[in-house]
């Protein structure tokens, strides 16, 4: 048997700008499966970055190159290949927690019987098992973030993308959200994280500080 083909995410001279602010100007990086943590002060790129991996926008120059079977961004890849939690998490407000896992599995093509295993799983990772018949309004901030994961997860994605997903946490969710990530992603799984947050630097394969590469950062840096 051959050896399975390891996985990457290219960043190739990738050019971005608000306006005439450029918050990327030729920026390449490869992202291995594993963990990869950006970090950065407010305004160095690092949400901007993940929607540009994720397809949500688009570089002025250069490219993204995603892994097998994906190769670019789609709307295709976005149902089926990419869990993304955003800083506002997204969550259904009416819908319960199973009902906003279950809705992502079934676009995804993902079968009810299986979207019920791994739903089960993730709710008892996280804690959330007595929770899943809720609705995310009357949830706290914690348990929303926590099932906002469960949400991104379902799907087995082939690349997890987390903007800041232990902001405003205390140190007992934040602790769930770490094991969670050390032992449950899926095989292969594409895992960047953009934080601040230094508890997650001890879970992380590669630490990339955006402090010190990208020129709106070094700007603010001055300014400070």
């Amino acid at each position: 048997m051959g050896m399975k083909e390891e996985q990457f995410i290219e960043c190739n001279e990738i050019s971005f700008r608000y306006g005439k602010e450029f918050v990327f100007d030729s920026f390449s990086h490869t992202f291995p499966a594993g963990i990869s943590l950006i970090k950065g002060y407010s305004g160095c790129g690092k949400s901007t970055l993940l929607k540009l991996i994720a397809g949500y926008l688009f570089p002025q120059k250069g490219r993204v190159v995603l892994p097998h079977p994906w190769g670019k961004p789609t709307k295709k890849f976005q149902r089926e290949g990419l869990g993304f939690v955003f800083q506002q998490l997204n969550l259904l407000p009416l819908a319960s927690l199973s009902s906003n896992l279950n809705l992502v599995a079934s676009l995804a093509g993902i079968s009810s019987s299986i979207a019920k295993v791994r739903s089960d799983d993730l709710f008892a990772k996280l804690g959330l098992v007595g929770l899943k018949n809720k609705k995310p309004v009357s949830l706290s901030g914690g348990q929303q973030q926590r099932a906002a994961i469960a949400r991104a997860l379902i799907k087995t994605p082939s690349v997890l993308l987390l903007d800041e997903p232990t902001s405003g946490l205390d140190d007992a969710n934040t602790k769930v959200i770490k094991n969670l990530l050390q032992t449950s992603l899926p095989s292969g799984c594409i895992c960047i994280l953009s934080s601040h947050d230094h508890r997650l630097e001890e879970i992380a394969d590669e630490i990339i500080d955006f402090n010190l590469r990208l020129p709106v950062e070094r700007h603010l840096k001055e300014v400070a």
